[in-house]
């Protein structure tokens, strides 16, 4: 089998389960559904993995149309695969986690009447994810980029009769279009420009560009550079959700869990991180564009932190956390350190999927509670869930050996070499960044598998379902739409007073021992190839006289088992361990402490600042939305009602029905009128001979 046969087989495989599980659902029963899109998904892992080991043993890197879909004025728009070390890399990492979201899936939807629908979902998900990372220019690349964002939306109002669900997913579906738009322009701007929408022939005609300017307003030049730049960027900011286009992320957990894990780990979110990398000799032409990525990851990585704290969805917790790290790989971005970006994209992809499919086990256990109140003491009732979470939140935190703190270290000390205008506050952000994180994640931890049992305390009918709904809980049964849909049954939601919480079945904590393996191991094995060697040779341009982070960093480094060691001496480490203890001491210790605490940042009023996620949604909703629905009514009601309907449409009929009036009254029927009428009209023909002559002659 040669290459390209490969390379066709790797997302078409996933497509063929998704339209056998999605047009034939009906006929088909759950076994059938479930096998033909993991057997697609796994097949793809496999030749992804396999071609991750042709390209490591010197196999040569792959760029070629597959496909000529239209040409137009000269300009190909082609279907076409670039497969290197990064696009291997990304198809390994996205086919993993899906294939443990697929096996997962099995025991979290088992009760669930869209079982075949949802499957489907997930495959033609993991299909359009592939074909985004596997382009080779910008036509497939949107193909792909709106694809990840079509499927979401049918994700994350899967339960669709459920309000809050279809809210949600809206949300995320407009937000994203914002993005998307500024996307679009910015590829705009490439083909206008560049005359072509080939990565390799773009890439190679930008230095002659790097001076070129582009008027928009009369008399203000803008660099053409920096202007396509930022809006590219603009559209990884609706996609990687970066602030301020982060408000969809936190409402997407609307969605069944393991489509939380899908898009929030290794595949929708990383798609914006992804692309910056993808177009790294672009970027590096225009510092004013790395200086714009660098604040608004800053911004992301610390203040979607914080929000972490207050929340008691345990879904809602580590969904703030997927927020947090994307600023982080932002921020990598921004100091022209892009592999270590794809580094941590790597390694958090494999922790925050294995926290989320926890997080989803947790749920499990507890009957569909999601509220980390009411849990305590799970580590007796579920061992295998706990360890693996762990394991997660060790990696998140950065703890030395464990795959996050060779990514996130490495982010921290990237920054700390850059000369940007925004490295100062990046720093601060990132460095404080590292307490946060540790803080809200142990807070999780300790309060759901830790402590005292709180969930006889908690009654059933307030418990909180998974995205306000549960896949037909226990006690529900599964023909039974009510409760399958979350239409406010909630009495089948929490531990009944005679239940106990329960490990999960091995379809969903094997998933679980695989995704803890990578996520303690990974980072030590993998940093020295893919900072330092020649992982990424040829793939990512760095200019290391104007950004010099990566050859500071390569200096620096001894090897992963020093720098595992000398961590000890730096500040993160230590900041991370700090928060660790912070939360055993608020949340085991002395768990009267919070409330006393909570008192003092409520009367400063931070806490009212934090739960209403410093009033981005009441922005979006009471001035961007209301006057987006001001706009409409009255170009409904001015321009569409009064202009068009009544002056245009019925104007002119109203005045073909004048005119029709006024002759009418000439057709008399009468013939005395018709001679009179004859005679006046002989009148003016013999006025008008008679006149046009005489006016001749006298002139």
């Amino acid at each position: 089998m040669d290459m390209k046969t490969i390379y066709l087989l790797i997302p078409l495989a996933p497509l063929f389960g998704a339209l056998v599980a999605g047009l034939f659902g009906w006929a088909i029963s759950r076994r059938v559904a479930h096998t033909v899109t993991i057997a697609g998904v796994a097949v793809a892992c496999g030749l992804s993995l396999y071609t991750l080991n042709y390209l490591l043993h010197g196999g040569a890197s792959y760029n070629e149309p597959v496909y000529n879909w239209l040409t137009i004025n000269g300009v190909d728009f082609n279907v076409g695969f670039l497969v290197d070390k990064l696009t291997a890399m990304m198809m390994c990492v996205v086919t993993f986690v899906s294939l443990m979201v697929h096996i997962y899936t099995i025991g979290y939807m088992a009760e669930d009447p869209g079982y075949n629908r949802f499957f489907s979902y997930i495959s033609l998900f993991t299909f359009s994810m592939l074909m985004l990372v596997m382009s080779n220019n910008f036509v497939q690349l949107f193909f792909g980029w709106e694809a990840v964002g079509l499927v979401s939306y049918l994700l994350i109002g899967f339960w669709f009769k459920r309000p809050t669900a279809t809210f949600a997913n809206l949300k995320a579906f407009l937000v994203n279009r914002v993005g998307d738009f500024g996307f679009l322009l910015g590829i705009g701007l490439v083909l206008g420009h560049f005359g072509s929408l080939d990565y390799a022939a773009v890439f190679a005609k930008a230095p002659e560009l790097k001076d070129a300017t582009i008027t928009i307003f009369a008399g203000h030049p803008w660099s053409l550079l920096s202007l396509t730049c930022i809006l590219l960027f603009v559209g990884a900011m609706g996609k990687s959700a970066q602030f301020p286009l982060h408000v969809w992320l936190p409402d997407s957990m609307e969605g069944p869990t393991p489509i939380s894990a899908l898009i929030h780990a290794a595949t929708m979110v990383t798609a914006g991180i992804f692309m910056v990398t993808r177009m790294s000799p672009l970027f590096e032409l225009s510092d004013t564009a790395l200086n714009f990525i660098l604040v608004i990851g800053s911004i992301t990585a610390l203040f979607m932190g914080f929000l972490g704290i207050i929340q008691d969805d345990i879904k809602r917790v580590v969904a703030y956390s997927t927020l947090s790290q994307l600023g982080y790989m932002t921020v990598a971005l921004g100091v022209s350190a892009y592999s270590v970006a794809v580094f941590h994209l790597m390694t958090h992809a494999f922790f925050k999927a294995l926290l989320f499919l926890g997080a989803g086990s947790v749920i499990m256990g507890m009957h569909h509670d999601q509220n980390i109140r009411n849990m305590g003491g799970l580590r007796k009732y579920m061992p295998i869930t706990w360890i693996t979470s762990l394991i997660g939140s060790l990696a998140l935190i950065g703890t030395p050996f464990f795959s996050g703190f060779y990514s996130k270290d490495s982010i921290i000390d990237a920054v700390s070499t850059s000369h940007l205008p925004g490295a100062h506050f990046a720093y601060f952000a990132v460095v404080a960044g590292v307490f946060v994180t540790a803080f809200y994640s142990f807070r999780m931890y300790f309060l759901v598998f830790h402590g005292q049992s709180r969930w006889m305390e908690a009654k059933p009918h307030h418990a909180h379902a998974d995205a306000h709904h549960a896949p037909a809980a226990h006690g529900a049964h599964a023909g039974d739409d009510h409760a399958a849909h979350g239409d406010d049954h909630e009495e089948h939601h929490g531990l009944g007073p005679n239940d106990k919480p329960h490990e999960s079945p091995w379809v969903v904590t094997l998933p679980l021992i695989l995704l803890a393996i990578p996520s303690a191991l990974i980072g030590f094995f993998a940093i020295q190839p893919m900072l330092f060697g020649d992982f990424f040779k040829g793939v990512i341009f760095v200019n290391n006289e104007a950004h010099p982070a990566m050859e500071e960093l390569a200096h620096e480094f001894g090897g992963a088992a020093e720098m595992g060691l000398h961590a000890f001496a730096g500040l993160p480490v230590w900041l991370a361990l700090a928060g660790v203890v912070l939360s055993y001491v608020f949340y085991i210790l002395k768990p009267e402490l919070p409330k006393a605490v909570g008192k003092f940042f409520s009367s400063i009023g931070v806490t009212k600042l934090l739960e209403n996620k410093y009033y981005m949604d009441f922005l979006y909703i009471n001035v961007f939305a209301a006057a987006g629905r001001a706009l409409g009514t009255v170009l409904w009601k001015v321009g569409d009602a009064l202009l068009i309907d009544g002056l245009v449409v019925n104007g002119a009929a109203r005045l073909v029905q004048f005119f029709s009036f006024v002759v009418r009254r000439v057709q008399t029927g009468y013939i005395y009128h018709y001679a009179f009428a004859m005679i006046l009209g002989a009148l003016v023909m013999i006025t008008l001979w008679i006149g046009i002559p005489l006016y001749g002659a006298m002139h």
